[in-house]
């Protein structure tokens, strides 16, 4: 099993490693490396791109792939068409491609407090959600879409609602529990068709402190107030139950 220096700390962004796995006659196969901080992609996050830096040589990271039958590890870093894999036993030097990830935790962070925002007001459960850097879209079982809030309408309502969350500067810790412990959390689950895999000994989860927690296996900034600031840029119908809100993340 790769050790996963992305859960440890999403702040890395360099790090030395081995590679326990590869096969240079079939780059598509991926690359096993025993210590990673690439994202492997999961839960509506796209993967990490970034390099290996190995005897004066660059392979650029551009997908991972989890699974397969090769010894070593879970994760598969794919490398860019035509760029050399090292072999099995290189010593490398791991980097992320610093902005993209940066962005994606700001993305991702900024939908769990539009998720919490809208579940502590509306009561609404996940639909669906996807997600790439500075911009996402989160869709939510809302059958009746108020037309204002206070006097406001629901797309500069829930704008507000958000930013304020994120101005309150709210803590965002990432904790490993026992199954459990973390399934008698009422609000693990938020999504209302797709469950995240449940049966592991050990949950992940993330809690946005005083506003959200649930199961999550993303990278995160510290405090809400590092999102930046959120737009709303769109409220739409997506059939009669689930109503799609698209953000932007800004400076």
């Amino acid at each position: 099993m790769t050790e996963r220096l992305d859960w440890a700390d999403p702040t890395v962004r360099e790090w030395d490693c081995t590679v326990v796995w590869s096969d240079p006659a079939d780059p598509e196969a991926g690359i096993v490396l025993d210590r990673s901080a690439f994202y492997p992609g999961g839960g509506g996050q796209p993967p990490d791109h970034g390099v290996l830096l190995w005897e004066g040589v660059q392979t650029r990271i551009v997908d991972t792939r989890k699974g397969g039958a090769s010894p070593g590890g879970e994760l598969y870093l794919l490398p860019a068409p035509g760029d050399p894999v090292p072999a099995a036993g290189t010593t490398v030097r791991g980097a992320l491609d610093d902005a993209r990830r940066s962005s994606l935790m700001r993305t991702h962070s900024g939908l769990h407090i539009l998720c919490g925002t809208v579940f502590r007001d509306f009561g609404a459960l996940v639909t669906g959600g996807n997600m790439q850097p500075g911009e996402a879209r989160m869709d939510f079982n809302l059958p009746e879409l108020p037309s204002s809030v206070g006097g406001t309408s629901f797309k500069q309502a829930l704008e507000d609602a958000v930013n304020a969350e994120i101005t309150a500067d709210r803590k965002i810790v990432a904790r490993v529990l026992p199954r459990e412990e973390a399934l008698a959390i009422p609000t693990l689950v938020r999504t209302q068709d797709a469950l995240p895999p449940l049966e592991n000994p050990e949950i992940r989860v993330i809690d946005i402190v005083g506003l959200d927690v649930q199961a999550d296996g993303g990278t995160h900034v510290a405090s809400t107030a590092q999102v930046g600031r959120v737009e709303v840029v769109k409220v739409e119908s997506k059939g009669r139950q689930n109503r799609r809100v698209r953000i932007r993340v800004v400076d």
